[in-house]
C-alpha cells in the first residue's frame, strides 16, 4: 500500500474512534472523553475491539477496546483520540495495557496535557518497539477534549453559553412571557446538549421566574442529567422548587457570596451544596472565582443557560469558549428582556470576538455555534 493510502485508512479510522469518544461526552469527568478502536491489517482491516470511556472515566478506551477484543488485540493497530495514560491511578496506565496486549502500532490523535503523562506515554511505547504515529485529526481531537484540556491548561472547565431569542436578540416580552420563543426541534437540542455538558448554570432570578428542573428529558437519555448550578448574590432558591426538591438525586450547587446568608445554609438540609465565593469588582459573585473552583472539583465542561446579567459577566471576564444561540423567526421589540445583560465594553476592542463555526435550521428556528477566536 502507498502511503497515501495509508494515511487515508488512517484519518477513517481516527474517525470512528472520534465518535465513540464523543459518547462520553457530559459521563466521564474529571476525566477525559477517549476513543480507541483495535484494526487488524492482516484481516483485510477488520475492527476487532471497540472502546471509550465508561460513565464515570473508567474502564479507560484502550482497555475496554482491548477486553472486548480478547486475543485478536495482539498485531492490531490501535487508534486513540488522546494519548493512552501513563501514571498509576485506580486502574494502570493504559500505555502498559497495549503493550502487553501485544498491539505492533499505536496512532494517536494528540498528546495528553496532564503532566502525569504528556508525552511519556508515547516514549513507554515507543521503547517497547511499538511503532507510534501522531497527529492524525489532531484538530478534531482538541475540540472533543476541549473541556479537559482547559481544566488541565486554565484551570477552568471550557465554558459556553447557550440562548434562545427572537431575531432582535430578545428572551422574553417586557412581562417575562418566554415560553415558548423557540420550537421543539431546538427545544430538544437543548436537552441533548445538557447530556453533553457535565454542569449546567443558572442565574438566581432565572431560578425563580421559570422553577426549572435542569434535567435531560430526552427519551432514554433522562440518567443524563448534568450537574445543576444556580448562582446567587445573597438569596438562594426556593425549599418548594423543582431543583432543592429533586437534589437528593441529581447534585445541586448553589454559588453565593461569602459569608453565606442563613437562607443559603439552610438549603443545605435540602441536599443542595452551598459554596461562598468571593464578590467581583461590581459587587456579584466573582465567575473567575467560581470557575476555578469547579474545576477543582473535576468539572471539565460547564453550559450556561440563563440569566442576561449571569451570561454578561462571564463575557466580562472572557471566560466564554462557545456560544449556542437559537434565534426564532419573531420580533419583539426593544421593550423586551435582552439576552445579555450590561458587559461595560466602551470600545469595539473590549468585546471578545467570536468565529461562526456552523449554521443550521431547526424546524421553523435557526441554531448558530461560535467559537472564541
Amino acid at each position: 500500500m502507498n502511503k497515501a493510502f495509508l494515511n487515508a485508512l488512517d484519518i477513517d479510522h481516527m474517525h470512528h474512534a472520534m465518535a465513540l469518544a464523543r459518547r462520553g461526552l457530559g459521563r466521564v469527568h474529571p476525566n477525559p472523553a477517549v476513543g480507541c478502536i483495535l484494526v487488524r491489517d492482516d484481516l483485510s482491516g477488520q475492527v476487532v475491539g471497540r472502546g471509550w470511556t465508561q460513565p464515570g472515566g473508567r474502564p479507560h478506551a484502550e482497555t475496554e477496546a482491548i477486553r472486548r477484543a480478547g486475543a485478536l488485540s495482539k498485531g492490531a493497530t490501535a487508534y486513540v483520540t488522546l494519548e493512552p495514560c501513563n501514571h498509576q491511578g485506580q486502574t494502570g496506565p493504559c500505555s502498559d495495557a497495549l503493550i502487553r496486549a501485544g498491539v505492533r502500532r499505536v496512532v494517536v490523535a494528540i498528546e495528553d496535557p496532564d503532566p502525569r503523562t504528556a508525552g511519556a506515554g508515547i516514549d513507554r511505547l515507543k521503547n517497547a518497539g511499538i511503532e507510534v504515529t501522531t497527529g492524525v485529526l489532531a484538530d478534531q481531537a482538541r475540540r472533543v477534549n476541549a473541556g479537559f484540556i482547559s481544566r488541565i491548561t486554565r484551570q477552568r472547565p471550557m465554558i459556553s453559553w447557550k440562548t434562545a431569542t427572537s431575531m432582535d436578540g430578545r428572551i422574553a416580552t417586557m412581562s417575562g412571557d418566554s415560553k415558548w420563543i423557540t420550537g421543539d426541534a431546538a427545544r430538544r437540542f437543548g436537552h441533548f446538549l445538557r447530556a453533553r455538558y457535565d454542569a449546567i448554570m443558572i442565574g438566581s432570578k432565572t431560578a425563580s421566574a421559570d422553577d426549572p428542573s435542569l434535567t435531560c428529558r430526552l427519551p432514554g437519555m433522562e440518567d443524563r442529567s448534568p450537574i445543576r448550578i444556580v448562582v446567587s448574590g445573597r438569596g438562594g432558591l426556593n425549599r418548594e422548587s423543582q431543583m432543592v426538591r429533586s437534589a437528593p438525586q441529581i447534585p445541586t450547587l448553589l454559588y453565593t457570596l461569602t459569608p453565606p446568608s442563613e437562607s443559603a445554609i439552610e438549603l443545605e438540609n435540602y441536599g443542595v451544596t452551598v459554596i461562598p465565593v468571593a464578590a467581583d469588582p461590581q459587587g456579584n459573585v466573582s465567575v473567575s472565582h467560581l470557575a476555578t473552583d469547579l474545576a477543582d472539583r473535576g468539572v471539565t465542561r460547564l453550559l450556561v443557560e440563563g440569566g442576561g446579567s449571569l451570561a454578561a459577566s462571564f463575557l466580562r471576564h472572557d471566560l466564554i469558549d462557545r456560544i449556542y444561540w437559537f434565534r426564532a423567526p419573531i420580533l419583539i421589540g426593544r421593550e423586551g428582556r435582552p439576552a445579555l445583560g450590561k458587559t461595560g465594553f466602551e470600545r469595539l476592542s473590549q468585546s471578545p470576538a467570536f468565529t461562526r463555526r456552523s449554521n443550521c435550521v431547526m424546524g421553523a428556528d435557526t441554531l448558530e455555534i461560535l467559537d472564541r477566536t
